[in-house]
């Protein structure tokens, strides 16, 4: 998409503009003062030491630990970091709302008056990161302060938002529930499970820098049930038959993981292997997420042509080679007053116009003989 990178090219200059007068401008002081308030305390907890006074050393250490070392209202101390992608930026800063105001009154007008852009005031917004958070590139980021454990106060989090996790679950469930996916019961097992593995495993690779990664496990639980339900709704089975016919347990680095597999099997080739699943949902601190371009001039195969790869014909099963036998119209499968045969059926109730069989399946159906599938019905 070009989007992107025309945005990169206009909006250099607010780049520039931010990085040159903006940071410095709002960038000043070496260290925080320290807070008073924490040396009093401080004080206070040596002489109690020195008492022996034991209670009231315990008292000061957890009143010392709520406490910042620093002084959070230090007027020399500031700081503002920027960062950009396309059209969204995100710029965190270190100071009071009233600077935080003006900085974005100095965004607006140079945005107006040197790029002619317009600053959107819905999107726009000044969030206190410890009591609220910031939206940038699906993330949630705000910042860490606990009580108990003074080593993470002030450190950047991020996290996966509930909206996402409850747009991601919407195309999977009705009513409330996980339900099968219509559109995909005509497709192969195979096809269906890589379908639903692609969609997943995007998702989670997405989120790998995320603190609550595992808030995806609802969405793996809502995406697995309906990938089960859409299996059952092919084979006129049941949930459970389909899992007990598809999970599988595979080695990765973190350790053995449960997953759903459906292998296709060719002679002479490696067999094709769908996948889903089996990703743990672990944060990933030196995960790198990036932009893949597909090479240029790539050709997308077509599902008549995977099917042809599979090798397996889809009459009697048999793997091997095969060929394709192929109508003109779909009302040309039955005849008013003939009885439909079993390959006609199969290809009206799949609604394709093609069906991939081996070559004796396909001299039976040109001769009008039962075919292989037909005799073991």
């Amino acid at each position: 998409m070009a989007s992107p990178i025309l945005s990169n090219i206009y909006l250099d200059r607010l780049d520039t503009f931010v990085e040159t007068v903006l940071i410095p401008q709002y960038t000043r002081g070496e260290y925080r003062k320290p807070n008073p308030t924490y040396v009093e305390v401080k004080n206070a907890l040596k002489r109690a030491r020195r008492r022996g006074d034991h209670a009231m050393v315990r008292e000061l250490r957890k009143q010392q630990r709520s406490l910042p070392s620093g002084d959070p209202q230090d007027p020399d101390y500031r700081r503002l970091r920027y960062a950009r992608y396309a059209d969204d930026q995100l710029l965190g800063f270190t100071g009071p709302k009233a600077e935080a105001e003006q900085i974005k009154a100095h965004l607006r007008a140079f945005l107006q008056h040197t790029l002619k852009l317009e600053l959107s005031q819905e999107k726009t917004l000044i969030t206190h990161a410890r009591t609220g958070a910031a939206r940038f590139l699906g993330y949630e980021i705000t910042v860490r302060h606990a009580n108990h454990r003074r080593s993470i106060n002030g450190a950047v989090a991020l996290r996966v938002p509930k909206g996402v996790i409850k747009a991601k679950c919407a195309p999977y469930c009705k009513l409330g529930k996980p339900e099968a996916r219509t559109p995909l019961v005509n497709e192969d097992d195979h096809a269906i499970v890589e379908t639903y593995g692609a969609k997943y495993r995007g998702l989670v690779n997405y989120y790998l820098l995320a603190g609550d990664l595992w808030r995806l496990n609802r969405v793996h639980w809502v995406m697995e049930t309906s990938l089960l339900k859409t299996l059952a709704c092919k084979h006129r089975s049941s949930v459970s038959k389909m899992a007990a016919r598809y999970k599988t347990t595979i080695a990765t680095p973190h350790g053995p993981r449960r997953c759903l597999q459906a292998i296709v099997y060719r002679t002479g080739r490696k067999p094709l292997t769908a996948t889903f699943g089996g990703i743990p949902l672990t944060r990933q601190r030196r995960a790198v997420l990036t932009d893949h371009q597909p090479p240029p001039g790539i050709i997308r195969r077509t599902e008549l042509i995977k099917r042809v790869q599979a090798g397996r014909c889809e009459m009697c099963h048999r793997t091997g080679e095969v060929e394709v036998h192929h109508v003109g119209k779909l009302a040309h499968l039955s005849k008013p007053g003939q009885p439909q045969p079993s390959w006609a059926e199969l290809m009206a109730r799949k609604r394709r116009k093609t069906l991939v069989v081996c070559a004796t399946c396909h001299d039976l159906i040109h001769h009008r003989q039962p075919t292989a599938r037909s005799n073991t019905e």
